[in-house]
């Protein structure tokens, strides 16, 4: 069963923006980072697209 985000919506904080940057610098994958900052996996791609950065692509 797939994990609930009871943060729909939420706008993103200038905590957990520096803390995406650091986590993608990282090599950390998509997955990882959504669990680490509360978010669905979309949300963090989106918002990794949106400021230029690469998340990892860990098979």
């Amino acid at each position: 069963m797939k994990d609930r985000f009871e943060r729909h919506k939420q706008p993103w904080t200038a905590a957990e923006i520096d803390r995406l940057h650091t986590l993608a610098k990282k090599g950390m994958a998509l997955k990882a980072i959504a669990k680490a900052l509360t978010r669905s996996e979309e949300s963090v791609k989106i918002r990794a697209k949106a400021d230029g950065l690469s998340i990892a692509k860990l098979r």
